[in-house]
């Protein structure tokens, strides 16, 4: 079934996996590492202001840890601890596992707490630098 997309060539997990399904699997599970990760554990705690509110690092609003999305009427999360300096900068591309990693697992002087709206204009504007760099080197070829 194909999605509009090249595939790649399979060369991973024994010819099952495209080089992009393999970094997503790593990236994916070294996140799941990373709510285990103290400094990230220690940013929520000083987010904390009362029972169940937050104080977000981007509009400096009290918010709680979950809202109802009315779309699809069920509950979402609000508070996202959020990387200062981005894990992969977008200006750049992915490097190497090394600095995925060591971006990943910083100190607390690079992580914050963000409300979901304010998480959500964060990464827009990271997602919009990362266009911009990919189209520029098509446009180089």
């Amino acid at each position: 079934m194909s999605r509009g997309r090249p595939s790649g060539e399979k060369t991973r997990c024994g010819g099952l996996w495209t080089e992009a399904r393999f970094r997503s699997f790593v990236k994916g599970n070294l996140r799941s590492a990373t709510r285990k990760w103290q400094p990230i554990q220690q940013c929520k705690k000083n987010a904390h202001v009362g029972r169940g509110i937050y104080m977000c690092n981007g509009c400096k609003q009290e918010v709680p840890p979950t809202i109802v999305d009315e779309d699809k009427r069920k509950r979402v999360t609000n508070i996202f601890v959020d990387h200062i300096k981005p894990i992969v900068d977008p200006e750049v591309g992915f490097t190497t596992w090394d600095e995925v990693i060591e971006g990943m697992f910083c100190e607390s002087d690079n992580l914050q707490l963000l409300c979901k709206k304010c998480h959500d204009i964060k990464c827009e504007e990271e997602k919009a630098l990362a266009t911009k760099r990919r189209k520029g080197s098509i446009d180089e070829e």
